[in-house]
């Protein structure tokens, strides 16, 4: 029988033939996707003609198509719908797949190609797109080890190796720990009906009766947020920051060592004094001490708002009749009744007007009006039935495949990403995209957001349309193949047309009645934008910090005692904690992704605060010159060029801190 993964995938779209994939096929397609990019790369090494661009990187662009193939689908599926045959093979693959790379930027017959063409480049007659294809290759292989010979050479690949495995080792094990905590509920005082709905829904997933409160955020944040028993609050917030921190098998503080130290071995190997140094080499800070400046010129106002705020919670609190100090398991339940009295903003009255149906077709919508995008429901097999599918077409042309799967479960680890099954690219005939969006919100009939899951929604969307415009030539710089602390500006930046007033008004929508959101609510809504800022931006900022601490120096042999000092030196307020603490800080240990790079949410959103500007000052949230240019110099641009000339391609000058902490209202 032929290994669907590997025969030609003959759906609309070429799509994956999900319907006809099993777990015991993903084995045999690596393997089968491994010995051909081998072959493929020995090809191109062991090529007698001299080096050209088309013979040596065009060639290494299309080496791996098969792997990406089945990788595109498997790492969707680990991370969205997994099982323990997957969880097996992952933690099989790996190493394997570490392996591989060690392999092909250690073959020094490649690595002379590519030289050789790089001491050519001014006679090759290269666009500016294949000049920049080739410093990214040449780049990549000198940072990956390409230059070291003999032990250094081979213990680089081990370290890489070891690497790979305890970040697959990390994830699993805070999959395994949000999987198997629950906390039945006998008493639902104070929660709305929608907590309700969404822990009953929550006890069905695990085939139990009643109520539930799991670890996933957009169930224990509400119930936080509502529940009057301050004790369940208590319990539950603790196992909430416990995550990869209970003893045990699952337990991640080893490996967080361990990582970095290894990441710290690495660095020394390629000649970079901390892994902070060498991470921050290509970003857009360049520097350690670009991110802490950055990061500190927020975090004292922000610590000031915190502080003034928690005295506010603080007095509500012993009003309510508690004594001692506001706790973290308070500041939610506290903050929400103050905004209610600031705002009279009740989140159980407004979610009724934020189905998830009604944000998809809002997001839809300002896409179409800014890029002409269309999108139009697809029904074809997909790996869950949570999963829906749109073709994206501008014109009439095919743009893209949409994937969403917005719902929580038990297989799903948490949070919310945009990946691709398949990369936008020209080489060898076009390629357009196969974007999935992963959310975890509580299930519902209807569903309903939060305000801040409507954001996430649009934030994930904004990645996606950085994939879905890409219009590269190279698959290694198309979509969001662009510097760590550049590839948050348009999912960022998106997030504001979910602030624009028309929007809202247009298809903030009653989910039983249809009625548009009345005005005093709208306007009470967006007056309360930067409620409680303080608070999020402590808890962001501190945990950016510990990340950058952990990597710009000699690697701590405790890390919970560095994370300790680090907090304690920037005084952060008792009742607030960092928003990851490190056993559960998937983005810096689970991958090398974020690691040393936190920071670059708040570096893009200094440009997605000025980006925005930009419509503001042209008097239209859709003003068509500017999304024009948007889309140009950012959205379609990829990586084919420096991010800093990229930006100020699209807005003239790069931007200072000023427009970030003014619309946190932070700004003095």
């Amino acid at each position: 029988m032929t290994n669907p993964l590997l025969a030609p995938w003959q759906a609309e779209f070429n799509l994956p033939p999900f319907e006809q994939i099993r777990d015991a096929d993903f084995a045999p397609a690596f393997d089968a996707a491994l010995a051909a990019g081998r072959a493929a790369y020995g090809a191109i090494a062991n090529n007698p003609e001299a080096p050209s661009f088309a013979n040596t990187i065009e060639a290494m662009e299309q080496a791996d198509d098969l792997l990406d193939r089945v990788a595109g689908v498997f790492f969707n599926l680990s991370g969205s719908d997994s099982n323990p045959e997957r969880e097996a093979l992952q933690r099989e693959l790996s190493p394997k797949l570490s392996a591989y790379s060690s392999e092909i930027v250690n073959n020094r017959a490649l690595f002379d190609r590519i030289e050789a063409l790089w001491a050519a480049r001014d006679t090759l007659d290269l666009t500016d797109e294949q000049a920049r294809v080739l410093m990214l290759y040449r780049r990549m292989f000198m940072r990956a080890g390409a230059a070291l010979e003999g032990a250094e050479a081979a213990r680089l690949t081990e370290v890489k190796s070891r690497l790979a495995s305890l970040g697959t080792q990390f994830t699993q094990n805070l999959l395994a720990d949000e999987r198997d905590w629950m906390m039945p509920l006998e008493d639902l005082a104070g929660l709305p009906d929608f907590v309700i709905a969404s822990a009953r829904a929550a006890a069905e997933d695990r085939g139990r009766e009643g109520h539930v409160v799991t670890l996933n955020r957009s169930l224990i944040v509400p119930f936080l947020q509502f529940s009057t028993r301050r004790d369940l609050r208590e319990k539950a917030y603790a196992a909430w920051t416990a995550r990869g921190a209970n003893g045990g098998a699952t337990d991640n503080r080893a490996i967080a060592a361990e990582v970095l130290a290894l990441r710290a071995e690495r660095a020394s190997l390629l000649g970079y004094d901390s892994f902070a140094s060498y991470k921050l080499e290509t970003e857009m800070a360049g520097t350690p001490q670009a991110v802490r400046d950055l990061l500190m010129q927020v975090w004292e106002p922000a610590r000031a708002k915190a502080m003034a705020d928690a005295a506010r919670l603080e007095a509500l609190l012993h009003a309510d009749g508690h004594t001692g100090p506001l706790e973290p398991w308070d500041w939610r339940f506290y903050a929400d009744k103050l905004r209610q009295a600031e705002h009279d903003l009740d989140e159980a009255a407004l979610k009724p007007y934020l189905s998830l149906d009604g944000m998809i077709a809002a997001a839809f919508d300002c896409a179409q009006r800014l890029f002409g995008l269309e999108f139009r429901a697809l029904d074809v097999p997909l790996y869950h039935p949570d999963a829906r599918a749109w073709e994206v077409t501008r014109e009439g042309r095919h743009m893209a495949v949409f994937i969403g799967d917005y719902f929580a479960r038990p297989a799903k680890r948490s949070g919310a990403w945009c990946s691709t099954m398949r990369s936008q690219r020209k080489l060898g005939g076009e390629v357009r995209p196969i974007v999935v969006n992963i959310c975890n919100f509580a299930k519902g009939n209807p569903a309903l957001l939060s305000y801040d899951d409507a954001r996430t929604l649009f934030h994930e969307f904004g990645h996606a349309l950085h994939q879905m415009l890409s219009d590269v030539s190279y698959g290694f710089i198309s979509g969001t193949s662009v510097a760590r602390d550049f590839v948050e500006l348009p999912s960022q930046l998106y997030e504001h047309w979910l602030e624009v007033p028309e929007v809202l008004a247009q298809h903030a929508r009653h989910v039983e009645t249809g009625a548009a959101m009345p005005q005093e609510m709208l306007e009470r809504l967006l007056a309360a934008q930067n409620f409680d800022q303080g608070f999020a931006t402590v808890e962001y900022v501190a945990s950016a910090l510990v990340d950058l601490e952990f990597h710009d120096g000699p690697p701590p042999g405790d890390p919970m005692q560095k994370q300790a000092e680090v907090l304690d030196a920037l005084g952060l307020p008792r009742a607030i904690r960092m928003r990851h603490a490190t056993p559960h800080f998937a983005h810096v240990f689970a991958g090398d992704g974020y690691s040393s790079g936190y920071y670059s949410y708040m570096w893009s959103e200094v440009m997605d605060a000025d980006a925005f500007e930009a419509f503001r000052e042209a008097g239209d949230a859709f003003d068509p010159q500017i999304a024009g240019k948007l889309e140009r110099f950012i959205l379609s641009a990829g990586g084919s060029d420096e991010a800093e000339r990229l930006y100020t391609a699209f807005r003239g000058r790069m931007p200072g801190v000023e427009a970030l902490l003014k619309g946190r209202g932070l700004a003095a």
